[in-house]
């Protein structure tokens, strides 16, 4: 079993339950909240796809947790408890942004492969 393509889903699953709850069962600030969590949560659940794919499992499991941090503090805030979370979620923002520079760092440290046509050479 591939644990990060698992919780990457659940976290897709997640960020769509999310955003359609904001959209058709809340109002107000709750709604936005939602639907910005949502939308982040979304992308970075394909981005923790993407870098299990690419081998890049660290830089997945942290998209996977910083959206999880991003998201659910404004989850929780949309719910009713307290907006002091509010500020934690730059948090969860900073380890996004960190998980693409760590995906970054991984694409550019790979070597691509040499077409055997020129390695024969």
């Amino acid at each position: 079993m591939n644990r990060l393509v698992v919780a990457a889903a659940l976290s897709g699953a997640l960020a769509v339950g999310a955003g359609a709850f904001g959209a058709h069962g809340a109002s107000g600030q709750a709604a936005e909240w939602l639907k910005t969590g949502g939308q982040y949560q979304l992308v970075h659940a394909v981005a923790a796809l993407v870098a299990a794919q690419i081998g890049a499992r660290g830089a997945g499991w942290c998209f996977v947790a910083g959206g999880a941090l991003f998201a659910g503090t404004l989850y929780l805030m949309a719910l009713g408890l307290p907006k002091w979370l509010g500020a934690i979620t730059p948090l969860g923002g900073l380890m996004l942004i960190a998980s693409w520079l760590w995906l970054a760092w991984v694409g550019a440290r790979r070597q691509r492969p040499t077409p055997r046509h020129l390695s024969e050479q």
